[in-house]
């Protein structure tokens, strides 16, 4: 199958927020409202790409029609570029989702691996050339390597794979430092997009040479994260440090909490939707969770 249409570009560069999915409150349903709210307040916040549907935006839980919706009505909304995370569990529910998303209007496609079950190297890489073979999407497709939630993607899988031509590069949500410093080395010899993940290393990476971050804080701050990446990329190493001192103290209160809940109570402090937790909180997490909104409703502020 053939998707996208051609001439159809985007710029893979600078800082993309991995948007949460507000959901109507006792359901599974896309609050369609609360989303178009959140795609122009991260467009406010001056990022240069939004990506719906990937992991901080909780795909597995969504419906294939609620999950199609949701793009569909972004993209007609987004002012900025729209990235949208199509991964499945399977090649072809994963073919069906690119071809929606395509036919909606996204201008690039995120792939994980198939997640769930755990799959070794050479079904991983197969399971990609034969997307982007059934594909042959006109759109930029990038890797996907998340292994705290699927298979991981093996450097050198990555290295295969990139060097095809048919994917336009690789977002590491890994935070593994010395991972990520290999495909610096890889891109050295033949260039691609290479996307920070995992806001831990988001400053570290920027200077290091990576095209961008796709990143989930951002979500919730995206003008701290657009200020890092236009400072790194000035070179700019006191401000730098400064800003990413500011991000640890946001990344050290959210890690306190499943993926994605600190992100999305952020959110809700912006004053934007963000849904209801995926799965009831203890006593203590929602007592934490209070705890960390007052702090970030004075640590926002000061900004």
């Amino acid at each position: 199958m053939k998707l996208g249409r051609e001439g159809r570009k985007i710029k893979l560069s600078g800082v993309f927020a991995a948007a949460v999915t507000p959901n109507r409150p006792g359901t599974l349903e896309v609050d369609i409202t609360g989303l178009l709210d959140l795609l122009d307040f991260l467009a406010a916040g001056g990022v240069d790409g939004i990506c719906l549907m990937g992991s901080t935006g909780e795909f597995a839980k969504y419906s294939f029609s609620d999950r199609q919706r949701a793009v569909y009505l972004g993209a007609k909304r987004s002012r900025v570029p729209l990235m949208v995370g199509v991964g499945h569990t399977s090649l072809t529910g994963a073919l069906q989702l690119a071809e929606e998303a395509i036919a909606a209007g996204a201008d690039g496609l995120l792939l994980m691996p198939p997640y769930f079950f755990p799959y070794g190297q050479a079904e991983i890489e197969t399971f990609y050339r034969e997307f982007a073979r059934e594909a042959e999407s006109a759109v930029p497709i990038m890797l996907y390597n998340i292994p705290q939630f699927t298979s991981g993607i093996a450097v050198e899988t990555a290295r295969r794979l990139l060097e095809t031509g048919l994917f336009a590069g690789i977002k590491d949500s890994s935070g593994d430092w010395a991972y990520f410093e290999q495909l610096l080395a890889i891109r050295r010899e033949r260039p691609f997009v290479l996307f920070a993940g995992n806001d831990r290393i988001a400053a570290r990476a920027l200077e290091a040479g990576a095209d961008g971050v796709l990143s989930g804080c951002a979500c919730a701050i995206p003008e701290l994260l657009v200020a890092l990446c236009r400072e790194a990329a000035a070179g700019n190493a006191a401000v730098v440090e400064r800003l990413n001192g500011r991000l640890t103290e946001f990344i050290d209160w959210i890690e306190q909490f499943p993926t994605p809940v600190g992100i999305k109570r952020a959110v809700t402090e912006r004053g934007q939707k963000s849904g209801e937790t995926s799965l009831p909180l203890g006593a203590g997490t929602v007592e934490k969770l209070e705890a960390f909104a007052a702090w970030f409703r004075e640590w926002i502020a000061a900004s």
